[in-house]
């Protein structure tokens, strides 16, 4: 690799590996006390609100409590960054909680960032890879967000359909909701599962609805939490509400679903461009080391390597850009 010898390779790879270890145990051990404290506060609750159930009883439903130590609760209630972290592993449909979420991102930052360090004995690139070891968690879940978000647009339009089809049959909107819930798949039927279940154990429908909606950050979501709620005030026939907003979604899904097709060469273009100066490096460096250890040895080179790394990023963020169409 780059003709460094075994004596650094080795070392790298047993830090990296003993600090990924060390992690991953690390992470396992928050995982056990976290439940453990989770069963003995909700335990605690419970027997204070069967001595005093008129009484100021702590709640059973949680923020960031639970999520982090105790002695962190303070700091993550006034940073932002926290709950939207809480909040992502939520909608990523992850039971990994923000705690581990935190113990595999510094883990991994350390693990990556001595590995760089001991492999270049340089600091810039060992604190560029432990940057990157850091954020790379917040990217992963990310996607897994987008994803599942991605499911969940794609399957609202049948949800709708079968919430419509229980309220002409005469059920209530609840008892709709658990219809949605038992024959829907997932990711929908988790949602209104979730939601129908606070409805039942006394959140009222409202916040209930509201609070899907602040879960799943979707446009057709918000609109449909809004028909409901618009016509629970004014009233209306909200089949007829429903299968209107279902056709909507759908045609909307359409139409996007044809413009990934008619930019499809822009992103194809996109992937080419980031990845054809990685494969023409590697095919040069295979025919002449020395050429390309050029760029890594002399300060001129390594500039050169930063600022093409720089635009390279650049160029593909601006491709991205420009074929993301919002609908």
């Amino acid at each position: 690799m780059f003709g460094l010898p075994s004596t650094t390779l080795i070392p790298a790879a047993l830090i990296f590996m003993a600090v990924a270890f060390g992690t991953i145990s690390l992470a396992m051990l928050v995982d056990i006390m976290q439940e453990r404290g989770r069963r003995r506060d909700a335990m605690r609750q419970l027997r204070q609100f069967t001595n005093n159930p008129q009484g100021d009883a702590p709640g059973l439903l949680r923020g960031l409590e639970g999520q982090v130590p105790d002695w962190l609760v303070p700091v993550a209630a006034r940073v932002p960054a926290f709950e939207d972290a809480r909040l992502m592993l939520e909608q990523a449909g992850s039971s990994m909680s923000l705690a581990r979420f935190l113990v595999i991102s510094l883990g991994l930052s350390l693990a990556l960032g001595l590995g760089v360090l001991v492999l270049t004995l340089s600091w810039i690139p060992g604190i560029g890879a432990a940057a990157f070891g850091a954020v790379l968690p917040y990217l992963v879940f990310r996607q897994k967000r987008t994803k599942r978000f991605y499911r969940f647009e794609e399957q609202l339009p049948e949800a709708i359909d079968m919430l419509g089809r229980a309220i002409r049959a005469g059920h209530p909107l609840s008892s709709g909701l658990k219809m949605v819930a038992d024959e829907a798949r997932e990711p929908v039927a988790s949602e209104f599962r979730r939601t129908h279940e606070e409805h039942r154990f006394g959140l009222a429908f409202e916040d209930a609805m509201l609070a899907m909606a602040d879960r799943v950050k979707i446009v057709d979501v918000r609109i449909l939490v809004t028909a409901i709620l618009i016509q629970r005030e004014v009233g209306g026939n909200l089949a007829e509400i429903l299968d209107n907003l279902a056709g909507v979604i759908r045609a909307r899904f359409t139409i996007r679903r044809q413009l990934r097709v008619y930019t499809a060469q822009g992103r194809f273009s996109g992937y080419v461009l980031a990845v054809l100066p990685i494969a023409v490096g590697a095919a040069v460096y295979s025919l002449n080391p020395p050429y390309v250890m050029l760029l890594f040895t002399d300060p001129l080179g390594k500039l050169l390597v930063l600022v093409a790394v720089v635009f390279q990023l650049i160029g593909f963020l601006w491709i991205r850009k420009i074929v993301n169409i919002e609908i």
